[in-house]
């Protein structure tokens, strides 16, 4: 029981950081230039509706 709680309590863990990560990265992503953007192939629409999907608090 012990084992489970803190195996659960590791994963949420690891899963918040993750979700925090990402949104630095995507914030990041939204400051460079569209041609970087393109280069990587990724769109700015894309990073703004990523950008979204995690500011539900």
């Amino acid at each position: 029981m012990a084992g489970s709680f803190f195996r659960n309590a590791y994963r949420h863990l690891i899963a918040a950081r993750e979700r925090q990560a990402e949104r630095y990265v995507t914030g990041a992503l939204l400051g460079m230039d569209d041609k970087a953007l393109q280069q990587m192939g990724v769109s700015r629409e894309e990073l703004r509706r990523k950008e979204r999907q995690h500011a539900f608090f």
